[in-house]
């Protein structure tokens, strides 16, 4: 009998990326996996099967609908895998607000919901619309789920969680959520199989790749995060701010003379590390560049993120560890080392050699605070979540 697979769509704002899972039982085995980068032209759909890597040509568009495209590249998928034997996809939502406390069957109803908070999220809700919308006119009949990067935080304490702002606006949903949630989740859980001792204190977990975040975790749980209400908040990104004084943002509105769209595009497109740098929001461009803006932009990406883990400290009352992860996370030394050389004062000191092999241990054993790096998977997430929904139907 041949094993059923599951897909999962994790849809960005450039790109979208799409695992192949194996279905034996009740844990799902990655057999592939695929991105199509809606950056370049024409698009390629970069696939991996194996240890076999594959360049493939599109001849669709990313457009508003993204049903055509996707139906190519199903069609370049199936002559490697056997879609016909594909009985469930799980779908990577960013925003799931006070709406939704896990994992969903995204039917009729909920796909209603989900869109409801798009308000919330206006550059990645859409993006996960579209693709829900693209697989359902393609398979019909595929049972399909949502997995929330909100839900993680959930156990944030409401005191955490609140804005200083008149209470009804916090009663009407304004307040802080925080992202990457199913990024921290697998990491939480794969921390505690490693290191369990370690994983049941008290950890930050810096998640840095295009988009930024840090999360602090105690017994495995959300106690806080450096995002907030949106996905602007927090440390400097690729090409959004991080934290942002709100008069900034009044003195653009007023005295400059901004439109909201103009500003909504300088916050989500022009800012960060590529703003400050004036050249790119890739570290790697960046690292390899001696231009003083491009250091720069290195070192304020390293001083935020080192601030940001001193408060996250402090709502933790201390600080056992201190995980990277994500693309920046996972493989920059120079990022790790920067932000360490900012941390020497909490106890943070990485072993030169561990770091610059990306071990997972990094920290020297005379630190006081234990230095990880733990890839991310938040695909395999979506896939377990999908399959637990999936297994309970009646």
């Amino acid at each position: 009998m041949t094993d059923s697979l599951l897909l999962t769509f994790n849809a960005g704002s450039s790109t979208v990326k799409i695992g192949i899972f194996r279905v034996d039982g009740e844990r799902p085995e990655r057999i592939g996996k695929a991105v199509v980068d809606f950056g370049t032209y024409p698009l390629t759909l970069h696939l991996k099967e194996g240890p076999e890597q594959f360049e493939l040509p599109l001849k669709g568009e990313a457009g508003d609908d993204l049903a055509e495209l996707m139906d190519e590249v199903f069609r370049e998928l199936d002559k490697h895998f056997d879609l016909d034997a594909v009985t469930s996809a799980g779908h990577r939502i960013v925003h799931g607000g006070d709406v939704f406390g896990g994992p969903v069957e995204l039917t009729t109803e909920t796909i209603a919901k989900v869109r409801s908070l798009t308000d919330l999220a206006p550059l990645h809700q859409p993006q996960a619309l579209r693709m829900i919308k693209a697989v359902r006119h393609l398979r019909p009949a595929l049972f399909q789920t949502g997995s929330f990067d909100t839900t993680f935080h959930a156990t944030q304490s409401d005191l955490v969680r609140r804005l200083a702002i008149p209470r009804a606006y916090h009663d009407q949903g304004i307040k802080r959520y925080g992202f990457h949630g199913l990024s921290y989740q697998y990491v939480a859980g794969a921390l505690a199989a490693k290191a369990p001792d370690i994983a049941n204190g008290k950890v930050v977990i810096a998640h840095l790749g295009g988009g930024a975040s840090l999360c602090a975790i105690e017994n495995g749980k959300s106690r806080d995060s450096s995002m907030g209400f949106s996905t602007l908040d927090g440390i400097p990104m690729a090409t959004r701010p991080g934290w942002l004084d709100p008069g900034v943002l009044l003195h653009f509105l007023g005295p400059l003379g901004k439109s909201v769209e103009e500003v909504e595009d300088m916050l989500y497109h022009k800012s960060g590390l590529l703003g400050v740098s004036g050249l790119s929001g890739d570290t790697r461009e960046l690292i390899g560049d001696g231009g003083s803006q491009a250091q720069e932009a290195i070192d304020l990406f390293a001083l935020r993120i080192a601030g940001e883990v001193g408060r996250l400290a402090s709502t933790l009352g201390g600080l056992d560890a201190l995980v990277f992860t994500a693309g920046i996370g996972e493989n920059q030394p120079e990022v790790r080392k920067r932000v360490a050389e900012r941390l020497l004062w909490l106890g943070v000191e990485l072993d030169t050699a561990a770091n610059h092999s990306n071990a997972l241990k990094i920290s020297t054993p005379a630190a006081r605070v234990a230095a990880y790096v733990i890839p991310t998977d938040e695909e395999r997430m979506i896939a377990e979540e999908c399959l637990a929904i999936l297994n309970s139907q009646p």
